[in-house]
């Protein structure tokens, strides 16, 4: 979820600080007040993903984030009549993509830096429910690990350095 405020220019190397979004304005309360996010969220997509898988993983990757980073939850929403709402992410999801090997190198380099990761593998799309799901992943070793697609947050620098590689999803 971006703001409108927020811009962002795409490259073919590592994200930096002028790639991705880090302030958003926050309105009510504080008016036009710059919200500067020292942290990352990532979502990293094999680049040969057909559309409809591209959207369903991205989702099954971000839905464990909250709960080993709860921080990264905001407040619940309410509309003007008071219709309460589930809350989301604080800062916006930045999706990247790239080949293979990006993807592997990324989930090595993350791992190396002890960041809360979640992965998407191919023999996902074959399971239909969360027991198949983690016996397919727990079935092949980490390096072995036919990822389409990982989720990352941490410190932007860390992450940065996760995405090497990869570009900002078109």
């Amino acid at each position: 979820m971006r703001s409108t405020n927020e811009t962002e220019s795409a490259s073919a190397s590592a994200p930096t600080s002028a790639t991705a979004p880090t302030s958003a304005t926050v309105v009510g309360e504080a008016a036009a007040v710059p919200v500067r996010f020292d942290t990352r969220i990532a979502v990293l997509l094999r680049d040969d993903l057909e559309p409809w898988q591209r959207l369903n993983v991205t989702a099954f990757l971000v839905s464990g984030l909250g709960t080993v980073a709860p921080e990264v939850i905001g407040e619940p929403y309410r509309d003007a009549d008071g219709t309460g709402y589930l809350p989301m992410f604080r800062q916006p999801v930045l999706v990247f993509e790239g080949a293979k090997e990006t993807l592997a190198a990324g989930h090595a380099r993350a791992l190396s830096r002890a960041l809360p990761v979640a992965v998407f593998t191919s023999d996902l799309f074959g399971t239909g429910n969360d027991r198949d799901n983690r016996a397919a992943v727990r079935a092949v070793g980490r390096d072995g690990l036919d990822l389409v697609g990982m989720a990352v947050y941490g410190p932007r620098n860390a992450v940065d350095k996760v995405l090497k590689g990869a570009h900002m999803h078109p």
